[in-house]
């Protein structure tokens, strides 16, 4: 699950401070994929920042799962997101010369004790993600060998590799024609469904909405709509 509740996001703006959010509350169960939509600038990047406890709010709650994230210190935070909280950004940012498979084994080395110990069971989690995302015979192969839809399904796999229980997702289709971003829609909603992930998705491209479990609308940093 993740929950935010009645949070306020400000940053100094001048003599006074910018609302970035103003006291949004949102709630996604395991299992179902929200939308987020709304103008530039209207607060989507900010919201998913707080909810990645990537930045703490000025005031309100947030929880994923069954832990209270705000009250988390920076390394308790960054601990969280190493095991319960998966990002998926606009940009795969891939390492050109790791293979696809390799993309997700090098998150395992990443600043946790114990890496080496997992070192079998990650590599089998990856392979079951790889194929999961439809690159099984592609694994072997270089971000340059993939075409776009390939390199965000990498991306994808790479966010899902520690099993987290919430999964942000901005902006997927962004560089991706009409076919190719449906399919990548179609793709998360599936695994967050059978991964059991809650799921939030920025997305400006309003023909998805429809596919998704519900959607919002951010407008100036407040909630403006909520279709179910």
């Amino acid at each position: 699950m993740i929950a935010l509740d009645n949070v306020t996001l400000t940053f100094p703006d001048g003599a006074g401070r910018l609302t970035a959010l103003d006291r949004v509350s949102l709630t996604a169960a395991p299992g179902t994929v929200t939308g987020i939509t709304g103008p530039s600038g209207s607060g989507k990047s900010s919201l998913l920042a707080v909810a990645a406890t990537l930045i703490r709010p000025d005031s309100g709650g947030v929880r994923i799962g069954d832990v209270d994230a705000s009250t988390l210190s920076r390394s308790e935070s960054a601990a969280l997101r190493r095991s319960s909280i998966g990002i998926v950004f606009q940009q795969p940012n891939l390492l050109p010369s790791l293979t696809a498979r390799e993309q997700l084994l090098v998150m395992n080395e990443l600043g946790e004790r114990g890496s080496r110990g997992r070192r079998r069971d990650v590599s089998d989690r990856a392979d079951e993600l790889l194929d999961a995302v439809g690159l099984a015979e592609h694994r072997a192969k270089r971000p340059h060998q993939l075409s776009g839809g390939q390199r965000q399904r990498v991306n994808i796999a790479r966010a899902l590799l520690n099993g987290p229980s919430a999964l942000l997702v901005d902006e997927p289709t962004s560089a991706l024609d009409q076919e190719r971003g449906a399919a990548i829609i179609e793709l998360v909603l599936r695994l967050s469904k059978e991964l059991a992930t809650a799921t939030l998705l920025v997305t400006h491209d309003l023909t998805h909405l429809p596919s998704l479990h519900s959607s919002v609308q951010l407008v100036d940093g407040r909630l403006a709509q909520l279709q179910s």
